[in-house]
């Protein structure tokens, strides 16, 4: 008992110390950040996860993929992991926060966001339908219903065309940045009044706001583009480049079916809660269920990414930083930030490619049993019937032709 008295002090101590240390830079005190998402256990884990998606779905579910995630160097998925309140994985998260942007703005900015989403709308159609090509690929692989003679995916052309596909990223995150700098750079003192009520890591601080649009006005795509650029708005405005860098680990080989699998339940429900522990417990149990061979095909792959990890860290800081001069009116190399996200582009296509051809290794050797035990895990016996444009359901598109995206001959 004395010793125990004795400790106590030094006890005190280190709780005070692990408390303050918490809050530091106005972090939660187990703040998500780039450390935490590149390293090889979150990494490892989140392939895993996108390995049972895409052994145990289809087609239609690999091309689910939240439009939040196009144009993502503005703040918000730093915002949504680091929420204080615990509500960024919220379903009606995006929604509070940008009602309350649209209460603050007036009418000629909230003009702007309106016409940047009508402008933008075929540009994310092009992206959606262009990653289907991708997507279409990485599956008749898996399927092994590959052009005739083909020695199978041809990782050069994998890499460009996904560069050529971020080309489009490229495009969206320009435009964005410079409507949305300059909105901000027209911000009155009672508008900046407005914005530092609302606290960037702590969705508490935001009031329950009204929808003030009129949907009916506008097309879905633009109903949907406004919200998402509201709420990026936001976060890009109150956070800093660290936030507009970061990313979350499934960010990258999102051809999968991954986001299809974790957000499905939470689609149409408002105040639904998406589980942050999913990814990990399920990738961890899909890695339970492999042989020790199939399970070195998925060891190997956080040391394989690693370097393309590192640069799309440089490539991401290099694109945050030059957007950012948006909000100064400084002026921005259009050119040099595009040619940044066709290599960022050519990174997520290597790694991509590095999935799919383990993925489709371990397919060919599952028994009978461990597909038993996918689909247990998996825990959703709802497959698409068609196909989506992001969230929303669309007949399969005809003549998704990617023969190009394989080696000619064997």
């Amino acid at each position: 008992m004395n010793s125990y008295k004795k400790l106590l002090p030094v006890f005190v101590l280190l709780l005070l110390f692990t408390s303050v240390t918490a809050q530091v830079n106005n972090k939660p005190a187990k703040a998500y950040n780039i450390e935490q998402a590149t390293s090889g256990r979150a990494q490892l884990h989140t392939i895993a996860f996108d390995g049972l998606a895409f052994l145990t779905g289809n087609f239609g579910a690999d091309c689910f993929f939240p439009p939040g995630k196009v144009a993502d160097f503005f703040g918000f998925q730093y915002m949504r992991d680091n929420d204080k309140n615990l509500m960024g994985h919220n379903t009606d998260f995006l929604t509070r926060i940008a009602n309350n942007v649209i209460s603050i703005l007036n009418k000629d900015q909230l003009s702007k966001l309106v016409s940047l989403a009508n402008e933008q709308a075929d540009l994310y159609t092009d992206f959606a339908n262009k990653r289907m090509i991708l997507i279409k690929a990485f599956r008749s692989s898996l399927e092994d219903n590959v052009p005739k003679n083909s020695a199978g995916l041809n990782k050069a052309a994998v890499i460009k065309y996904c560069g050529e596909l971020y080309r489009i990223d490229g495009e969206l995150s320009y435009r964005r940045a410079e409507v949305m700098g300059e909105i901000i750079r027209s911000f009155s003192a009672d508008q900046k009044l407005a914005f530092s009520k609302l606290d960037f890591g702590n969705s508490d601080t935001w009031p329950i706001m009204p929808e003030n649009l009129d949907k009916k006005s506008m097309t879905h795509r633009a109903h949907v583009g406004v919200m998402t650029y509201a709420s990026e708005l936001f976060s890009w405005y109150k956070g800093n480049v660290e936030a507009d860098v970061y990313f979350c680990p499934e960010r990258h080989g999102t051809y999968f079916g991954g986001f299809y699998l974790k957000d499905y339940p939470a689609m149409g429900n408002h105040g639904y809660n998406i589980s942050t522990a999913l990814t990990g417990d399920a990738g961890k149990s899909f890695l339970e269920i492999l042989n020790p061979q199939q399970r070195k095909l998925m060891d190997t792959l956080p040391s394989l990414q690693k370097n393309n990890l590192g640069e799309i860290v440089k490539i991401r800081t290099q694109v945050a930083e030059s957007l950012r001069k948006f909000m100064t009116g400084e002026k921005t190399d259009k050119a040099a930030v595009i040619a940044d996200v066709i290599k960022y582009g050519n990174q997520d296509g290597e790694m991509s490619w590095y999935y799919a051809n383990a993925l489709t290794q371990i397919h060919k050797t599952l028994t009978v049993a461990q597909k038993e035990e996918l689909k247990k895990l998996r825990n959703l016996d709802v497959l698409p019937q068609g196909t989506y444009l992001y969230s929303d359901v669309i007949p399969v598109p005809e003549n998704l032709n990617c023969d190009f995206l394989f080696t000619a001959t064997r």
